[in-house]
């Protein structure tokens, strides 16, 4: 049995004030104090495996973001650490995103499959 999941369904969460996604942030850092957790993507989060996604350094001004986020560069960190990434196939449906399209690191579940997918976890925490 594997310790965490984590379900996120918000994306882009303080991501023009942190530079990155805080959630995926945490997880990071959880797994690298030794805490097995893997992440299942609902909703717009699926958007984070999409992987010709290049977004443009962001200005306001004088104010400037020159390192964007690339989210499916982190997923492939976390994969790369170990952690199991998944998503739900209906929800990428939904917003015309097609298997092909995602990193191919990361795995597609029905919706239907998320109890099952549950039961495999000691803890299930949702961001």
């Amino acid at each position: 049995m594997r310790t965490s999941l984590n379900i996120i369904n918000t994306a882009y969460r303080a991501t023009l004030e942190e530079q990155d996604d805080t959630s995926l942030w945490l997880i990071h850092a959880i797994r690298k104090s030794g805490l097995n957790s893997d992440i299942l993507l609902v909703e717009n989060s699926v958007n984070y495996g999409v992987k010709s996604q290049n977004p443009m350094p962001l200005a306001f001004g004088d104010a400037h973001i020159p390192f964007p986020n690339k989210f499916h560069e982190d997923l492939k960190s976390l994969i790369q650490a170990g952690a199991k990434v998944l998503y739900i196939t209906d929800d990428a449906i939904e917003r015309g995103i097609d298997h092909s399209e995602l990193i191919p690191e990361i795995e597609g579940i029905s919706r239907n499959q998320i109890s099952k997918l549950m039961q495999g976890y000691y803890h299930i925490w949702h961001w």
